[in-house]
């Protein structure tokens, strides 16, 4: 990897300057924070019902005795046997932080439209600790607008609300596509390695190297959405990726 070599003076120099931009940028940050904290709200007056592992919940059961709500929306569709590889390398990072969020007020639950006993069948596997659960059969994805063509197809995404002293519910704030890289803190890692975030071809996204973290190490191609191509398969997906 060819790159510039200079003396320490030099470096430190070169650094003092990047330094600058850094705080500014954190700075931006922070007001950035402000705004999308002060988003208008939106009450949610209708009831919605998920299904858990030990039955049904609401939407105010899922806040589980706290005011603010947080919830990955996992791209996990009716019947599908894979796991999405963005959503899975998401998870994965909010399972650490489970006990930080509860002490100062977050709940955090993951949900998706497939069965809970498909679900389940998942989190067992892989070992996953956090609540999931399921929306299947009800409105809750279209209604937050997380839905795109075509119509029975659902995004990932990852949603906020609020819940007062009476009880009632706001919807407060919401991210898709690469507005999850908030929640990446790996990339920030990547983002300071020599080689940057590695994702140089085919894809040119993350599916160029994450995978669910039972998968590394076993070679051939593993789709975005978790399905895995043996390097001898010969197949579509595993040549245009060749």
């Amino acid at each position: 990897m060819l790159h510039e070599v200079v003396s320490r003076e030099e470096w430190n120099k070169a650094r003092s300057a990047l330094l600058a931009k850094e705080k500014a940028f954190t700075r931006a940050g922070d007001a950035l924070g402000v705004e999308q904290r002060a988003l208008p709200w939106v009450k949610i007056d209708k009831e919605y019902i998920f299904e858990s592992p030990s039955g049904k919940l609401t939407l105010s059961e899922l806040f589980d005795g706290l005011s603010q709500l947080f919830i990955k929306l996992f791209m996990m569709e009716p019947g599908q046997i894979h796991q999405c590889t963005g959503c899975s390398l998401e998870v994965d990072h909010v399972a650490g932080l489970l006990e930080h969020l509860q002490n100062n007020d977050v709940t955090s639950t993951v949900i998706a439209p497939a069965p809970i006993a498909e679900i389940e069948v998942l989190r067992q596997r892989m070992g996953r600790r956090f609540p999931w659960v399921s929306s299947f059969g009800g409105d809750f994805h279209r209604d937050v607008h997380t839905t795109f063509a075509p119509p029975d197809v659902t995004g990932s995404g990852n949603l906020v609300f609020y819940k007062d002293e009476d009880g009632q519910i706001f919807h407060t704030y919401s991210n898709y596509g690469r507005g999850g890289e908030a929640f990446l803190g790996i990339y920030r890692i990547f983002d300071l390695m020599p080689k940057g975030r590695n994702e140089n071809g085919p894809y040119h996204t993350m599916v160029d190297w994450v995978r669910p973290r039972t998968m590394y190490g076993k070679g051939g191609i593993v789709e975005r959405n978790g399905r895995y191509h043996p390097q001898t398969c010969g197949c579509r997906v595993h040549v245009e990726a060749s």
